[in-house]
């Protein structure tokens, strides 16, 4: 987390226009409307073109498997300082097959032991991508196991939650009720 406070304030979801109630309907059949969906929705047209896109990278069309996935967005996020993200990831590595120990793992980076050598690629080109906007050589030969699909994937998965991390740190998009800080994500 960067900022104590949001500096866009999500919607109020009583007073909501036909274009964010549009935009946030799936959120609002389900029953909940994350912080990130109701700050996002005070620009409604540009909320539904990022779900359409964070569709896509979420579900079983990316041909990453959850956890490889998973391991990629937690990296980002701890990289790009974004707490709100790692909050909401957390779980979602640990459903995708994390464990805690990787989980804790991940903020070490790619040089930490125990790691297999595909984590190990998929953690190097996360750091390569948001530090430098580009995949070495070898790191793109250590990512082979995941073909040129995968590999791709892999960029637009970065590339997805890195625009996400920018959005929500300086957006200051707090976290959702119920939810704690992880301290070594506190960036305030």
């Amino acid at each position: 987390m960067r900022l104590s406070a949001p500096r866009i304030a999500p919607v109020d979801l009583e007073q909501l226009s036909v274009e964010q109630r549009a935009a946030l309907e799936p959120f609002l059949v389900q029953g909940r409307v994350l912080n990130i969906f109701r700050t996002m929705a005070q620009l409604p047209r540009a909320l539904t073109a990022f779900l359409a896109w964070g569709g896509y990278i979420l579900s079983r069309r990316n041909s990453l498997p959850p956890r490889e996935r998973e391991l990629a967005i937690l990296r980002v996020g701890y990289l790009c300082g974004a707490g709100y993200e790692w909050t909401q990831h957390v779980p979602i590595g640990r459903e995708g097959g994390l464990n805690d120990a990787e989980i804790e793992r991940i903020k070490a980076g790619p040089d930490a032991p125990e790691w297999s050598p595909l984590d190990r690629a998929i953690l190097r080109a996360s750091d390569e991508l948001v530090r430098d906007h580009f995949v070495t050589d070898a790191t793109w030969r250590d990512l082979s196991e995941l073909g040129n699909t995968g590999r791709t994937d892999l960029i637009f998965t970065v590339g997805q939650y890195t625009q996400v991390s920018m959005i929500l740190n300086s957006l200051g998009v707090q976290l959702d009720p119920g939810q704690q800080l992880d301290p070594a994500l506190d960036r305030r």
